[in-house]
């Protein structure tokens, strides 16, 4: 009996449309599957890989850079071999590509990998569904990626009205003709849309493979120098701080943060009492939401921001965010969390 083949599904999609939020809910619905994850952050900091850890069974984490131009396909393979060697028992294999990731790139790499033990098991793309048309606005390239993709999610769906949600299922479908489209809210999809969860000694490949032509298109704006690709006109600034963060300063500096300033991500700690478990940050567009969760008993109390833009002023909004530090936490009563309790959900 040949040898069962461990999928390797890439899960892609623009910055903020929900890629960690959905594979972390594939960790906790997996049924009894071992998954087996790549996640690629932009930024030194790895916020997203940070989010996964703890929850899937073996992770390579590769930050500062997309996948797709930080490693080469070698040097994929030598990931690929970890996670899909015996002993780690993998089901299936989740590249989650950083937000600003040619998809291509990754598949291109998967299907000229050397390691016999995975297969490429198609491209799932995350679509925010609040902010498509500002998106696809920043980003024509979005139709391209949504036209070569095995299933689109389209995230976040519970965010627009009736109305709204049908003309974008019908965009989708222009855009991707026979794709399954997927609404979701808070990247709850089945998993059985990505991989069995019960594993089988023969697994029944369902996903369409990409067609020579599909890979080949976008060559010419591209090239090999990849100075083409999205991330070029973007950059990341990262901030750590040990001391807890003042609510109302932090909240002055979100409201007010400058339009190039598309994406901010990460965990932030107040000093206020009764308010000291983690917030996990997450912006994008003009959508903010905090997710307060206890910390991890080893797990220092501190803040960690990716903050991810373009045409941005680097160093006034990393003066901007030094400025939200709680010099004096004496003075950070209760009421100063209203800001951040508003945008808050458990």
């Amino acid at each position: 009996m040949a040898k069962r083949q461990i999928p390797v599904i890439v899960l892609a999609g623009f910055l903020g449309s929900g890629k960690t939020t959905l594979l972390n809910h594939l960790l906790s619905r997996s049924g009894g599957s071992r998954i087996g994850a790549i996640v690629n952050d932009f930024g030194s900091i790895e916020i997203d890989a940070m989010s996964v850890a703890g929850q899937v069974d073996s992770m390579v984490s590769l930050g500062n850079g997309c996948l797709c131009c930080a490693v080469d396909t070698s040097e994929l393979d030598v990931f690929l071999d970890r996670l899909a060697r015996p002993a780690a028992r993998i089901d299936v294999i989740v590249i989650e590509a950083s937000g600003l990731a040619e998809p291509q790139e990754i598949i291109r790499m998967i299907l000229a990998s050397d390691n016999k033990s995975i297969v490429y098991g198609g491209l799932v793309e995350v679509v925010d569904a609040a902010e498509f048309d500002a998106t696809r606005e920043r980003h024509p390239e979005l139709d391209r990626h949504v036209g070569i993709a095995d299933l689109v999610v389209l995230n976040k769906a519970d965010r627009i009205g009736d109305e709204a949600r049908e003309d974008l299922l019908a965009t989708l479908a222009a855009l991707a003709p026979g794709t399954p489209v997927v609404p979701a809210s808070y990247g709850r999809v089945d998993p059985e849309f990505l991989f069995d969860r019960k594993p089988r000694e023969e697994r029944v490949e369902a996903i369409r493979q990409l067609s020579f032509e599909d890979l080949c298109t976008g060559d010419e704006d591209h090239g090999q120098d990849h100075h083409g690709h999205l991330h070029a006109g973007y950059e990341s600034v990262e901030f750590v701080s040990d001391e807890p963060m003042h609510p109302r300063r932090l909240m002055d500096f979100l409201d007010s943060r400058p339009k190039g300033l598309y994406r901010v991500k990460g965990f932030v700690h107040f000093g206020v009492a009764g308010h000291r478990q983690k917030f996990t940050l997450h912006a994008v567009g003009d959508f903010l939401r905090f997710y307060p969760s206890p910390w991890a008993r080893s797990e220092k109390r501190a803040t960690r921001l990716v903050m991810i833009g373009s045409g941005i002023d680097a160093r006034a909004l990393r003066d901007g965010i030094e400025a939200c530090r709680d010099t004096a936490p004496q003075e950070t009563d209760d009421h100063s969390m209203w800001g951040v309790l508003r945008y808050a959900q458990s």
